[in-house]
């Protein structure tokens, strides 16, 4: 395909004031690193560590002006290591892109070769763009309890942070594949979704707090998906039945919890930690082909909402402020 000269893309600077201001901007293909793959985006997605980009955190994105988006989806342009040939479509998650490295957030990207993969057969880029981040980190949280061992006989899986991307997209997995789902979330209003999309129970979250100052709580879960940690992440595994587990993939809540060792030695809990970003390629492209058969979803369509580029400053404000409600696809074609 042609080389485009220009590109539209969300830019965060940096005000004298340290404040930051988030616009959409034309920028030069000229501005962006010198890598071997030139990749035109159709597709991005909203996630949590782009609304952290995008809210100043150095901790995430330590340069500024940047662009915000740790996914993107669309065709090559040109590959000078030659993996791939312009035309292919193409997915990219996590490693740098959309950290310090000019993001998903744009019509364009610079990135090694090395960080894409091949679109699965059976995906689409809007779908695939459609489960994002979030639900690349949802499928290998499944993943991880299979690998222990796990299955829809042992009993229900709890699900904190319900209402968010690697929470919706958890419980609609989980469904598809015979698991009875508990929906944590701090959101009563939204029972009534959690339960359309595969929720066989819904909670409020703070009920986990309930064993709070107890050394253990009742045996009440077979499994759990965490996406809070801090103190939700602790009372969740003083829940957990004998012989189950507990994939750990958030900070929603805090990024630290204490915890006895009482949920391990004596009923063998197992604390499963899930990364994302950094994981082979090979795993990527595993989990993606998962994805893309037993876990592709029939209602996809029915956790995600669709919205142009201009908009994402406004719904990038939704993560901060805890109003999220499932997975945000984001269309760069116009």
């Amino acid at each position: 395909m042609s080389e485009l000269n220009t590109f539209k893309a969300l830019l965060v600077e940096e005000t004298a004031n340290k404040q930051f201001t988030l616009n959409i901007v034309n920028r030069l293909v000229s501005d962006l690193p010198e890598n071997d793959l030139l990749v035109n985006v159709h597709y991005s997605s909203l996630n949590y560590k782009d609304a952290l980009s995008a809210s100043g955190n150095k901790r995430v994105s330590a340069h500024f002006p940047h662009t915000p988006g740790i996914d993107a989806a669309g065709i090559v342009v040109r590959d000078n290591s030659g993996t791939f040939t312009p035309g292919d479509e193409v997915l990219v998650f996590g490693y740098d892109l959309g950290m310090n490295t000019p993001g998903g957030l744009g019509q364009m990207i610079s990135i090694p070769a090395k960080w894409a993969i091949k679109r699965p057969e059976n995906l689409s880029l809007k779908e695939a763009m459609s489960y994002g981040t979030g639900g690349l980190t949802a499928a290998l949280c499944i993943q991880k309890l299979e690998k222990m061992g796990a299955s829809p006989e042992d009993g229900p899986v709890a699900v904190t942070g319900s209402t968010g991307g690697v929470g919706s997209i958890s419980i609609a997995l989980l469904k598809q594949l015979g698991y009875s789902v508990v929906a944590f979330s701090g959101k009563p209003e939204q029972t009534e979704y959690l339960k359309s999309i595969g929720a066989d129970e819904v909670l409020h979250r703070d009920v986990l707090n309930e064993a709070a100052d107890l050394p253990m709580g009742k045996e009440r879960w077979a499994h759990g998906i965490d996406t809070l940690g801090g103190d939700y992440l602790s009372n969740l595994l003083k829940q957990i039945k004998s012989g189950g587990g507990v994939s750990a993939c958030g900070l929603a809540a805090s990024d630290s919890f204490s915890s006895t060792v009482f949920p391990f030695i004596i009923r063998g809990v197992s604390l499963l930690g899930v990364d994302s970003v950094y994981i082979p390629l090979s795993d990527k492209q595993h989990i993606w082909h998962r994805v893309a058969s037993d876990m592709k979803l029939p209602n996809l369509q029915n956790l995600c909402e669709e919205i142009p580029l201009e908009q994402t400053p406004e719904y990038l404000k939704r993560f901060i402020q805890a109003k999220v409600v499932g997975r945000y696809l984001v269309n760069l074609k116009n």
